[in-house]
């Protein structure tokens, strides 16, 4: 490969970091800075907040949404990989039996854990 294939690659990475701090800069210069008191509240659907205004959730919902990530991922990928099993042979057999043991093994740690409860 040539020098010039990687200066592209430089210029590219340069602009986007370039475009990146200005778009970060730009409303620091042009906005107006006068908060105002209400925007400070609390709001919840027009009434005042009765008790604690920062309540904890469980993560036990993100727990929910890292599963079905990791689970989707493993759909996709094995889709096309059973459509070329034949041609793909015993090494990329063995690689997907790798691949579903450790996503098993995950699964299984998850449920350990508790993070598959809803309450």
């Amino acid at each position: 490969m040539s020098d010039n294939n990687f200066a592209g690659v430089g210029v590219f990475l340069v602009g986007a970091i370039a475009v990146s701090i200005i778009m970060m800069i730009m409303p620091k210069l042009l906005a107006p800075n006068k908060p105002h008191k209400e925007k400070l509240t609390t709001y919840e659907c027009g009434n005042e907040t009765i008790g604690r205004t920062w309540l904890g959730f469980k993560s036990n919902y993100f727990m929910y949404a890292l599963v079905f990530a990791v689970f989707s991922v493993e759909t996709v990928l094995l889709y096309p990989w059973a459509l070329t099993f034949q041609k793909l042979g015993t090494f990329a057999f063995v690689e997907m039996f790798i691949f579903i043991v450790i996503l098993l093994v995950g699964f299984w740690y998850a449920w350990k854990e508790g993070a598959l409860e809803w309450m």
